[in-house]
């Protein structure tokens, strides 16, 4: 099987499989991980051991307002492995909608950790940032100690995503047995260079990762952990790279916005349904082609078991799927990460997926939370 004439991998041939079990939660429109720097940390080592694809992202407060606006990007996110909270501001709006986020959980930081582990030896291969940075970061790399080492880097310059995609370029990061790639492109052209690649890569960790080539070269410096930790980094970044003012000035100016009309509304929205007391109710049908879950009652973190194996039972074979939200139903965060993912695996099937909810107020809900688009669905096959 080939894609972009290149030849498929065995994780492309491997059924299209999604974790369920994730502690993931909706925060306006994209869902995160609820896991600290060691569990991340721990979690990519084993998976790297095991030769396990991840492609994980790591959303900050520009991926959640231009997720709003480009749902490819946006998808991009709903179809990774991992989806990390990548900026205080993120933090802060989970916490603001109650969610069980303690920290960021930098895609820097992680990969400092990596760097840093003595559990096993790791390979990485950059590809991307300015001419001749990723070689710097790989010779910067190779000179210290640790058990990271750069296996290879390559700066493709500033074509179309099919221009850095070419059978040479991808035999390239094969050849070089790499356990960890980091993409350096700009957040959408990455995410979207990883969509396009991702089925002929063999490198068991991916990711987007920035400006993680210039920190490693040294030709950028990160700011100091306290810096990121009081969510002032962006003023630092500013101090280095002048040029992204523009970019910050105008995430600010969205992050009011947001919280105005939609993180407080789904403040209050969420302490609501927390006092919702009727008991969860699950059914679910299937005629061969089409898996129906019919959903009533309030569905809580805490008591989401039966709607994960659910979920896991309607997708361990490729076919469409339809959700019923019954007039009494309600979904906190935790609930709407999970039809998140959903969304996700459905998207990467290319089957169908339909959601209909009669209820004012979950489409009050799923509005506030900016995933209406859910209500929209995805469309089948064409025959």
């Amino acid at each position: 099987m080939t894609v972009n004439n290149l030849v498929l991998t065995p994780h492309e041939r491997a059924p299209v499989v999604t974790d369920f079990t994730r502690p993931v939660y909706c925060v306006l429109g994209l869902p995160f991980d609820a896991l600290d720097m060691q569990q991340t940390v721990d979690l990519l080592l084993a998976r790297a051991g095991r030769g396990k694809r991840s492609f994980f992202s790591t959303p900050n407060l520009n991926f959640l307002i231009t997720s709003q606006q480009d749902p490819a990007f946006r998808d991009s996110v709903l179809r990774s492995s991992l989806s990390l909270a990548d900026g205080m501001p993120v933090v802060w709006l989970a916490k603001l909608l109650g969610l069980p986020f303690t920290d960021r959980v930098a895609g820097a930081t992680v990969f400092e950790r990596l760097r840093d582990q003595r559990v096993m030896p790791l390979g990485v291969f950059f590809f991307g940032g300015p001419d001749g940075v990723a070689q710097q970061a790989a010779d910067v790399l190779n000179a210290g100690e640790g058990r990271m080492r750069c296996v290879g880097a390559y700066s493709p310059g500033f074509g179309t995503i099919e221009d850095m995609s070419t059978p040479a370029i991808i035999e390239r990061i094969n050849a070089s047995h790499a356990d960890l790639l980091v993409v350096s492109l700009g957040a959408k052209r990455g995410q979207a260079w990883i969509e396009h690649n991702l089925a002929a890569l063999d490198t068991p960790l991916v990711s987007h990762l920035g400006a993680v080539v210039n920190f490693v070269a040294g030709t950028v410096s990160r700011a100091p952990a306290l810096v990121g930790k009081l969510g002032l980094e962006w003023l630092w970044r500013i101090k280095e790279e002048p040029a992204l003012w523009r970019r910050y000035w105008g995430d600010g100016v969205a992050l009011v916005r947001l919280l105005t009309t939609r993180a407080l509304p789904a403040a209050l929205d969420a302490r609501r349904l927390r006092a919702a007391s009727a008991a969860p109710v699950l059914n679910e049908s299937d005629d061969g082609q089409l898996y129906t879950l019919t959903l009533g009652g309030a569905w809580r973190d805490a008591a989401l078991g039966e709607l994960r194996t659910a979920l896991a039972r309607a997708t361990a074979q490729p076919r469409r799927i339809r959700v019923v939200l019954r007039e009494d139903c309600s979904l906190d965060s935790a609930a709407l990460g999970l039809l998140l993912l959903l969304y996700g695996h459905q998207s990467k099937t290319g089957l169908a997926l339909s959601v209909n909810a009669s209820s004012a107020s979950l489409r009050r809900t799923l509005r506030l939370q900016n995933v209406d688009f859910l209500l929209q669905g995805l469309p089948g096959p064409v025959a």
